[in-house]
């Protein structure tokens, strides 16, 4: 292995330094990704059952204690379960978009790696045939062993920086693609919490007299509003019948 390092000459060092960066990225968000692994349809299940119970505290306890960044949304949604729909709506939406920098976090490194590695190789290339080719002017005839330490030099570069960034660009790739899903569990469990609260606040009641009951206001059944519909139709008629009684003299003093 240090003899590989060495034929290949000064850029290996670079390269190495890369594909150490590259790894302890990989093992953060393949850590951070697994940590933060969690069903949401399990969990809006759980977090139903007690809102439908109007038992806010418990919900609460429950998204305290999953782990992920589904259950942050929810708790904040959660701490604030009085508020009208479109400020719950601004709260998840602002949850979420605390929780991107996290999920986003340090993939722009290994893209970099991903992306400086071929041109830190070719670089390595370029210097070891500069080398190779000095060599051959300033002296009369070039040995077939100095002539292979170029060409080493030139080839292991080139292989180190590709056999560095494929990975990494791999990776890259995977993690948005689960960085994109993550962020769409986050409007998807935002949207739902922020309906189940609705929908229970918004859910009819009944009172122990009978009456029904919505948002602590007494509704009225389809009987009461028939009455009442009547009895308006009943005072529009007395109202109109007394106008014109009032414009009859009136039409008659005209005549006159």
């Amino acid at each position: 292995m240090l003899e590989f390092i060495d034929q290949g000459g000064p850029f290996v060092w670079p390269l190495l330094a890369l594909a150490f960066a590259g790894m302890m990225i990989v093992l953060e968000k393949v850590i951070f990704f697994q940590r933060t692994r969690v069903h949401v349809g399990d969990l809006m299940l759980g977090l139903a059952s007690h809102i439908r119970k109007g038992n806010f505290a418990e919900a609460l306890r429950e998204a305290a204690r999953a782990p992920g960044a589904v259950p942050r949304v929810a708790h904040a949604a959660l701490m604030r379960h009085y508020l009208p729909r479109a400020d719950l709506r601004d709260i998840t939406m602002e949850a979420g978009q605390l929780e991107v920098p996290h999920i986003e976090k340090n993939l722009r490194g290994l893209y970099t790696v991903a992306l400086i590695a071929p041109l830190v190789g070719l670089l390595g290339t370029v210097n070891g045939l500069i080398v190779t080719f000095v060599e051959m002017s300033n002296s009369s005839g070039l040995s077939s062993t100095q002539y292979a330490q170029g060409i080493y030099e030139a080839l292991i570069t080139t292989g180190l920086g590709l056999l560095v960034a494929v990975p990494a660009y791999l990776f890259y790739l995977y993690f948005v693609g689960r960085a994109k899903r993550l962020v769409h569990m986050l409007e998807r469990g935002g949207i739902e919490i922020v309906n189940l609260i609705c929908d229970h606040r918004d859910k009819p009641e009944c009172s122990e007299d009978g009456s029904v009951v919505m948002n602590g206001k007494p509704i009225p059944d389809a009987t009461q509003l028939s009455k009442r519909a009547l009895n308006k139709a009943a005072k529009l008629a007395e109202a109109e019948s007394k106008k014109d009684s009032k414009s009859e003299p009136t039409t008659k003093k005209t005549e006159e």
